[in-house]
């Protein structure tokens, strides 16, 4: 299988980041959207990341779909999504967070780099910066009762993605979304950022 976008998208790093945990292997092309339009265009007409190549050359695009069809290959015991019950709807619950956060950084960063200064809107930006308050306030208080991880004892989806999510917001907005604001949220990223398979992935 072949991975194909940049780490700097939470999109793509929880697809990596989640292959790794899965045990499935995998080959990683870091083609930018962007810079590499072109390039990206010959595997994904769509030109959307992350893209996953698998084996047969068959093409999908999405992080949650992609994420949906690497669980039905992963070995029942290393996979994120818990199967049913309150398990499974409190991790999608929090996968919503999550993905909407990433959802609003995304807008956030295009508002500030990629429209003129001239033409930014900050009522937009700051309907942005309160949904992503929003978002972030609902991850805090779902921190306090982590034991140690969001469902208990072992890592699932949910911990993934809001990793990722935090870590996408601080690199690239923290002057909208301080981490003292959310402690709790801060240092518990901070340790899932610190286990090997997200160390292994780097945003930057």
């Amino acid at each position: 299988m072949q991975l194909i976008g940049m780490l700097d998208s939470p999109y793509v790093r929880r697809v990596a980041i989640s292959l790794k945990l899965l045990g499935l292997p995998f080959e990683h092309r870091p083609v930018s959207v962007f810079r590499h339009f072109d390039q990206f265009r010959q595997v994904n007409p769509l030109v959307k990341a992350p893209t996953l190549v698998c084996d047969d050359g068959e093409v999908l695009m999405d992080s949650t779909l992609i994420l949906d069809y690497l669980e039905a290959l992963a070995p029942a015991g290393r996979r994120l999504m818990p199967s049913e019950g309150a398990s499974r709807r409190q991790t999608l619950q929090l996968l919503g967070i999550a993905l909407t956060a990433c959802d609003k950084t995304v807008q956030a960063v295009y508002e500030r780099q990629q429209r003129p200064p001239e033409k930014l809107h900050q009522p937009w930006l700051d309907r942005i910066q309160l949904q992503l308050d929003a978002a972030y306030a609902e991850l805090e208080r779902a921190i306090q009762r982590a034991r140690p991880w969001l469902l208990g004892g072992r890592l699932t989806q949910a911990d993934v993605s809001v990793a990722v999510a935090w870590r996408f917001t601080q690199y690239y907005i923290a002057d909208l979304i301080p981490p003292d604001r959310y402690p709790l949220l801060s240092a518990w990223s901070a340790r899932a950022e610190s286990l090997p398979e997200f160390t292994a992935t780097p945003l930057d």
